[in-house]
């Protein structure tokens, strides 16, 4: 089970008159309403019923860890643990090559000539970490050596409906002053609530793109399609986080107006393609249907009156996955892998892997242990030419996939006693013949 489920407890009791009575605890998201036992369409059901299988991932030994590349430009490559971290979320790099990680949890960390500075980055606003919300992305400003900008997506405490606590989508942004945040302030307060994922980037333009995530499954869904309410969307803002007077929706009555896109369902990932300027986006489905988008300005993607996948009792989310009006993913996949992080590599050690996408997955089909790396090969139209899982043998859960400035990759994996892992070349095993 992946991002967008988490475990739900049934309870059966036999009332008096013979009927089966359901009580239900969602973890992390509060309990189900009514409406979730007869859900308007199949995206709003709530698992009832569903039953989670529960097997601990393996821990991470030291490594490093030998694997192999279908390329044979790359057949050889090790695995590097280069620091061990608790729920590590997404990575930066900085000019002097140390490394800013975040832990989901609310601490920014920091890395040091390959060694982890025990003290957490001070400056970091307060965070609310429960369910699948906490500290999220960290971005540096495409200007930094002038300005120091290091921008922070995270949920930040707010007052629910009913006095308790919840976390709204908020973007950060301070001063790097060569140790710690200085001046940081909240620029943009998305006012969304019971928010999941989000993930920020610069385009092109100069312009910031940031996901808010909607719930995942219940009755929430819905908001992905309300234009009022900025889960389930992207959106485009300047860099000091106001709303571009270009934005397609500015003026419109009844839309927010920072809104880019509209009708996802939880964002993984905001990567500029430097050789087209398209940002494109991975976002998680339920059971089947994850995706990756090529954001277009007010374009519509669907979630959650249309998707390739099931939701986790079995129901198909629509019978046709298309619908006149919305956008097409550029790549789907049944079943989901709980795609994560997206980079594209660009640099001058796997030269092979150029015009290559790579992604992170939590788990496959539902499978636990079934964590990857995925390497999605393209044409020079950007058409998809094959598909090559890796780390599938350390059975972790894959968070982030980043490229470095020393043209490696560098991965984190999703787990309470997770990692920061480099993917390096290595040398030709010897040869055992006679």
């Amino acid at each position: 089970m992946h991002d967008g489920l988490k475990k739900t407890i049934v309870a059966l009791a036999i009332v008096a008159t013979g009927t089966v009575a359901v009580t239900l605890k969602a973890q992390g998201r509060g309990n189900p309403r009514p409406e979730c036992a007869n859900p308007k369409i199949p995206a709003a059901e709530c698992n009832i019923g569903a039953t989670p299988i529960n097997l601990a991932d393996p821990p991470l030994g030291d490594g490093p860890f030998l694997f192999e590349s279908a390329r044979p430009e790359h057949r050889n490559l090790r695995a590097v643990v280069v620091a061990r971290l608790r729920q590590p979320w997404s990575i930066a790099f900085l000019p002097d090559n140390a490394i800013l990680v975040t832990e989901r949890g609310g601490q920014l960390r920091i890395i040091r000539n390959g060694v982890l500075d025990p003290t957490p980055v001070a400056g970091v606003p307060a965070v609310h970490a429960a369910g699948l919300q906490g500290l999220m992305d960290v971005v540096l400003h495409p200007r930094f050596a002038e300005n120091r900008y290091i921008y922070l997506a995270y949920h930040k405490p707010a007052k629910g409906p009913t006095g308790t606590e919840v976390g709204e989508t908020t973007l950060a942004r301070g001063v790097w002053n060569g140790t710690a945040l200085t001046d940081v302030r909240d620029i943009f307060a998305s006012g969304a609530s019971s928010t999941e994922s989000s993930r920020i980037g610069f385009g092109r333009d100069g312009m910031l793109y940031m996901t808010i995530s909607a719930s995942g499954t219940g009755p929430d869904v819905f908001r992905s399609a309300d234009p009022n309410d900025y889960a389930g969307k992207t959106v485009r803002l300047k860099d000091d986080g106001t709303i571009p007077p270009d934005n397609p929706f500015v003026g419109k009555a009844g839309y927010k107006p920072g809104i880019y896109t509209l009708g996802h369902r939880n964002g993984h990932s905001m990567s500029l393609n430097s050789e087209t300027g398209q940002m494109w986006v991975t976002e998680q489905g339920p059971n089947g249907g994850d995706e990756v988008n090529i954001l277009k300005p007010g374009a519509n993607y669907g979630w959650p009156f249309v998707s390739n996948g099931r939701n986790y009792m079995g129901p198909k989310i629509s019978e046709v996955p298309y619908k006149e009006g919305t956008e097409q993913p550029h790549v789907v996949w049944v079943p989901s892998i709980a795609v994560t992080g997206g980079t594209f590599y660009t640099g001058n050690v796997f030269t092979a892997w150029k015009h290559s996408y790579f992604v992170g997955g939590l788990r496959e089909g539902e499978t636990p242990r079934t964590g990857q790396m995925q390497r999605i090969e393209f044409n020079d139209k950007w058409e998809e030419v094959r598909r090559e899982p890796m780390l599938r043998e350390l059975h972790q859960r894959v968070r982030d996939v980043r490229e470095g400035p020393d043209g490696l990759l560098y991965v984190v994996t999703a787990e309470a006693q997770g990692a920061l892992i480099r993917i390096e070349p290595a040398p030709a095993p010897a040869s055992t013949s006679r």
